[in-house]
């Protein structure tokens, strides 16, 4: 299971990269993720990540998922979300913690799926507003569309708020258009 932190550890270098590649223009352009924008995805984002880095090292997080975590400096806010969020997937015994999230109790390794989904998506769903596929490492959006399409019950999932029901998408499509596509989101 250490695979999945080493995912965690590029999905957050990948988003990092999207993230650094937003204009100050970008901030509010619509993204798959409806009926968020840029901000709203990435400010969510960063919530996480502090979020599941205090649960991780058995404290509080200090605030809610939605409240305001970019102030700012969304790119600042980011880079310290990222530094906090590896450190605590990182240390040892992290994946042996249970971690209490919206969705329950979940086992560390069942938690590191999540997280990494959260973050990989999310950052395919700003690279995708923006423009900034080309920064997306695209044999992770195969890997996590893969392990998805393999999880038992994963259309449990398919709830207003966490994934919709699967869009179509051409087979030969990027593979960070056909996750979005299984998630339902449209890159339209």
């Amino acid at each position: 299971m250490t695979d999945v932190v080493a995912r965690i550890e590029w999905a957050v270098e990948v988003t990092g990269r999207v993230v650094d590649a937003v204009a100050d223009t970008q901030w509010r352009i619509a993204t798959p993720c409806k009926p968020w924008d840029v901000h709203t995805v990435l400010n969510h984002t960063v919530g996480g990540m502090h979020i599941f880095a205090a649960l991780l090292n058995g404290t509080e997080p200090g605030r809610a998922h939605e409240d305001d975590w970019l102030g700012e400096d969304p790119k600042a806010a980011y880079r310290a979300a990222a530094a906090a969020d590896l450190a605590a997937w990182t240390r040892p015994g992290a994946l042996d913690t249970t971690v209490r999230i919206a969705l329950g109790p979940l086992p560390g390794p069942v938690a590191a799926l999540v997280h990494l989904t959260e973050v990989c998506v999310h950052g395919v769903d700003i690279a995708v507003a923006t423009g900034g596929e080309s920064l997306l490492d695209e044999d992770l959006c195969e890997h996590l569309l893969t392990t998805m399409r393999q999880t038992p019950g994963f259309d449990s999932f398919r709830v207003p708020g966490v994934f919709g029901p699967e869009l179509p998408a051409p087979a030969d499509a990027a593979p960070h258009i056909r996750l979005l596509a299984f998630l339902g989101r449209s890159t339209c």
